[in-house]
């Protein structure tokens, strides 16, 4: 856990030397969250002006761009300029920084269904797994998960159509008393979720949408 918070400030520090109009915009609507901000207003130009991939992190009081620095296998850092960090692989979301409260870690019993590609899951489908949330000692927590294929689905990113396949992942935290449905949009051909509305924790709701669907993968 050291290195990886390590090395995502790390990535926060380069990200912060070179603040593009899209990714100053990030800090101002995550720091203005307790305050209710307005929706971002992104277009292609300002997507297409940042060298990175993106993604645009809308929670029940804050939205903001996330640009993609560093890419460590299949685990994907997603950085924005007021230093909230969200980690990713294969689509889901495995830790947070700065967007509390916060995710800390995330295991899964067995493999991971996200990691074969969500586009093959077959309905019904269950899996299990254990996150840590370090804010009240919630470690090693136990999530249930069954997964619903819903059919295709033309959701539009930029004003670009997209036909998805949407997945839902019905959740179960017993420990918590709670239950709630993760919807992931994948692109067929390869399995890359395009957008998902995921709970991070229970109390984080998380809605991101990618940006740049045809960037080139960091290496």
């Amino acid at each position: 856990m050291k290195t990886l918070r390590n090395r995502s400030w790390l990535a926060v520090g380069l990200l912060l030397c070179g603040c593009s109009p899209v990714m100053q915009g990030s800090i101002d609507t995550f720091k203005a969250a307790v305050q209710g901000v307005e929706p971002l207003h992104i277009t292609e130009a300002d997507v297409s002006a940042v060298p990175y991939a993106q993604i645009k992190v809308t929670t029940h009081s804050s939205e903001g761009v996330m640009a993609r620095l560093r890419q460590q296998g299949d685990l994907q850092f997603w950085v924005a300029s007021g230093k909230q960090i969200l980690v990713t692989r294969n689509g889901l979301v495995e830790r947070t920084v700065g967007l509390p409260p916060n995710l800390d870690g995330t295991r899964f019993n067995g493999p991971s269904p996200f990691k074969q590609g969500l586009q093959h899951i077959a309905d019904g489908t269950t899996s299990t797994r254990q996150i840590d949330m370090y804010e009240g000692q919630r470690v090693g927590v136990t999530v249930y998960s069954q997964f619903r294929r819903k059919g295709l689905e033309t959701i539009k990113i930029l004003n670009k159509p997209y036909v998805l396949q949407r997945i839902d992942e019905e959740i179960d935290i017993p420990a918590l008393g709670f239950n709630g449905t993760n919807r992931f949009w994948v692109r067929v051909d390869d399995g890359v979720i395009l957008q998902s509305e995921q709970y991070a924790t229970p109390e984080l709701l998380l809605q991101i949408v990618h940006l740049r669907p045809d960037w080139e993968p960091a290496r």
